[in-house]
């Protein structure tokens, strides 16, 4: 998360009147590459792309965590619902905002990963004196290891990946299994990619692209609602799951390794290695009360989906049934409910000058 990252992500912390996320996960003194995750850099992108079309024929389960830089706009006017006002603010503030890093992890259907790497952590061009951002999201992910003059001199250029991400063997396929943990704004940024788009207007039209290009989706925070006493965002879901990171927290492919690790302990604690798919596939947390990726209609999803932190960064708790939007490694708005004509919003930054942005 959950992104401003994370969130998972994606904003991922805290969902509606749930904690932000968690504690403080392995101090590891250890690199990404003796981790096992592969850093990606605009020159080993092609390299990369072509050992992932291979590995990806075995591991059909793919954990996906983002880290993008804040939650700087909240949107204005009338909103149909406190759901409308959540998925309108993801909208404005993924419009107006790049992507920093994409982890990938692959697994096979019994979550075990591949030899060697089995992580891929994306890091895409990003330039502080340039790009909007919140100072609070790019003080986490500076304190977190991300090296923003390198993003700046050897970012990934968003439409390269984009065109590479289309050929991999990874969207658009039935038998892919992603998985994800509070991740509306990961798959936000993600679809933006893909389109070289603005997102739909509509959250349902959303959703409609959601299930053409993601067919298989599991919000391991939405399978919370079914496993007693786990609570809280990923690293504390991890703490209390008994699961030791790998990497560091607030790194996109880290949080991607815990997500992938934290689904398949769930799925055997909790659900007996059997989801329902009818029940939780296309959910994502704190999005959608009549749209999922699968194309059931659901129950309503809850309200605010609270604070922000990517895969569980620190963040403010959700407001329950509000309409409160996490942000990834920023620590989430808090969000007005229903109909609203103002305009509250976080500062975001650009060039170091202060402003207040609204959405329309």
């Amino acid at each position: 998360m959950p992104s401003a990252v994370s969130g998972g992500g994606g904003g991922h912390g805290g969902g509606g009147g749930g904690g932000g996320g968690g504690g403080g996960g392995n101090m590891n003194p250890q690199t990404n590459e003796e981790c096992g995750i592969r850093d990606v850099w605009r020159h080993n992108l092609d390299e990369e792309f072509r050992t992932i079309r291979l590995i990806v024929q075995k591991y059909h389960y793919v954990a996906m965590d983002t880290e993008f830089p804040g939650v700087v706009a909240r949107p204005v006017g009338e909103f149909r619902s406190s759901a409308d006002y959540q998925y309108q603010s993801l909208r404005c503030n993924v419009d107006l905002l790049r992507i920093i890093q994409l982890g990938l992890t692959f697994m096979d259907d019994d979550g075990r990963t591949p030899a060697g790497f089995s992580t891929w952590q994306f890091n895409f061009k990003f330039n502080l004196s340039e790009d909007m951002y919140a100072q609070d999201s790019i003080d986490l992910l500076l304190n977190s290891g991300i090296q923003f003059k390198k993003h700046e001199e050897d970012g990934i250029d968003p439409q390269d990946f984009a065109e590479l991400l289309m050929t991999s063997g990874i969207v658009l396929m039935d038998n892919i299994k992603w998985l994800s943990f509070h991740s509306g704004y990961d798959f936000a940024y993600l679809l933006k990619l893909l389109t070289d788009q603005n997102l739909p207007a509509e959250e349902g039209d959303f959703f409609e692209l959601l299930r053409i290009y993601f067919p298989t989706i599991y919000d391991v925070k939405y399978l919370m609602k079914s496993c007693k006493n786990l609570k809280g965002g990923l690293q504390e879901v991890a703490d209390q799951l008994e699961l030791r990171r790998v990497g560091p927290q607030h790194q996109a492919g880290s949080d991607s390794l815990l997500t992938g690790m934290a689904f398949f302990k769930m799925r055997e604690m909790f659900f007996e290695d059997n989801i329902d798919n009818a029940k939780y596939c296309g959910h994502l947390y704190g999005l959608g009360t009549s749209f999922v990726a699968n194309g059931n209609n659901s129950a309503p999803g809850g309200g605010g989906s609270g604070g922000g932190g990517g895969a569980g960064s620190g963040g403010n708790s959700g407001t329950g049934g509000s309409g409160g939007t996490g942000g990834g490694a920023s620590s989430g708005t808090g969000g007005n409910s229903g109909n609203s004509n103002t305009t509250g919003g976080n500062s975001a930054n650009n060039n170091s000058n202060n402003r207040t942005i609204s959405c329309r």
